[in-house]
């Protein structure tokens, strides 16, 4: 794997991406941020050298060099899902390049469903902690210790100066922004009832199919990280009726700029 990361790093320098202190993974349907960015370089996933290429179609499919709010930020525009057969490794290699290039701090968005039944689809969930029920690690595999501590510490995952910033961001422009604990399944289904009542007994107040391994590589290479949910629809497993991908995605769209909102104010005070 390092012979990997050096090749794409390598690559990703010679193009331009130059020092970015700030990496930024966008999540199903919240793509609106890019045109916050005065962009200096774009890579399509396809042409870079190891990387995955995203296969689900509201994913972009490219790494975005430029700068937001006076920072450098390189930024993943769509990411990559166990649930499109990649392994964990795969899915977190783009963590590990924009640490290579320089990021210090790690910012994460997703697409989630709402467990905790006071939270309302439209909202925003700062996660706070996580429940990993992918059935892996992207830490487990030979040679990890040469990349950083193999049995990486979790007591507190998501960078609590960071959080509180978000939030105090959320208070000044008047944002519901809850904090819970988001639970990462693999997919791509959505949940049964039996499913939703499982996850609410285990303490999760959202559900989604990412940012979990991501997470986890973000700590084991010691990037400060924090992560903040889209709440696309709620999961009342006593009056479940079906959901269409189609509205998920659109309700992340809706729901997206008060997120642009808090991760521009949060840049731009880092």
């Amino acid at each position: 794997m390092i012979k990997y990361i050096e090749e794409t790093v390598n690559y990703l320098k010679d193009k331009g991406f130059e020092n970015p202190e700030i990496g930024i993974v966008l999540g199903t349907g919240l793509g609106q941020l890019i045109s916050e960015i005065k962009i200096i370089e774009e890579v399509s996933y396809n042409h870079i050298p190891n990387f995955p290429t995203a296969t689900v179609e509201f994913h972009k499919g490219k790494l975005i060099y430029g700068l937001l709010e006076g920072k450098k930020v390189v930024v993943m525009q769509g990411r990559f899902h166990l649930y499109e057969g990649y392994t964990l490794q795969d899915v977190t290699f783009p963590i590990r390049i924009m640490e290579k290039l320089g990021i210090q701090t790690l910012l994460v968005s997703n697409a989630a469903g709402a467990i905790n039944l006071d939270f309302k689809k439209g909202e925003l969930m700062l996660i706070d902690d996580h429940i990993n029920l992918q059935g892996g690690s992207p830490l487990a595999f030979k040679g990890v210790e040469d990349l950083g501590e193999r049995f990486t510490d979790m007591s507190a995952p998501y960078n609590q100066v960071i959080n509180a910033k978000l939030q105090d961001i959320a208070k000044t422009n008047h944002i519901k922004l809850h904090k819970g604990v988001y639970a990462s399944v693999v997919g791509p289904q959505l949940e049964t009832r039996a499913e939703y009542r499982m996850l609410k007994i285990m303490g999760a107040d959202a559900v989604g199919m990412s940012t979990v391994p991501e997470i986890i590589v973000a700590n084991h290479l010691n990037l400060k990280v924090a992560a903040v949910s889209v709440l696309t629809d709620e999961c009342d497993p006593e009056h479940l009726k079906p959901v269409d991908i189609s509205d998920i995605i659109a309700s992340a769209v809706k729901a997206e700029p008060n997120m642009i909102t808090l991760f521009k104010a949060l840049i731009k005070n880092i």
